[in-house]
């Protein structure tokens, strides 16, 4: 059965996209840490710890998620994206990119801010334009 992401990527389950290519797939989450912050995932590899990746998806995930957090950072005022990777919520790999402030913000276990689905549609559009200019 398909991961919950997997089926994001695939367009089976709506998200707010803001960069793919064939193997890659960038989507806002959910329950944002700050406005802006996006989960990066390998299309056709699920398997949920990063370090099991073969070299080439490793890399190239990787390679993805730089150019979509320098869109983020072109998009979402902050002084620099951070990244996180737990994968202990859901069994697929994926980096997380947080816009910051300071590095309180990347606390998982910190209050999220309330982001509206109109907000999270202008971000997320906001974020794609930028990365179909890099």
């Amino acid at each position: 059965m398909a991961t919950l992401f997997t089926r994001i990527a695939s367009g089976e389950i709506p998200s707010y996209k803001v960069a793919e290519s064939e193997d890659f797939y960038a989507f806002l989450d959910i329950n944002p840490l700050a406005p802006g912050h996006t989960l990066v995932i390998p299309r056709k590899v699920e398997d949920d710890y990063i370090f099991n990746l073969d070299p080439e998806t490793y890399r190239g995930l990787w390679d993805f998620a730089a150019k979509v957090a320098k869109a983020i950072k072109a998009a979402v005022p902050c002084k620099r994206v951070g990244v996180a990777v737990l994968g202990m919520e859901v069994p697929h790999t994926h980096i997380h990119l947080v816009p910051l402030q300071s590095e309180g913000d990347l606390d998982f276990r910190k209050e999220r801010p309330q982001v509206s689905d109109s907000q999270k549609a202008a971000i997320a559009k906001a974020i794609l334009e930028e990365y179909e200019k890099l």
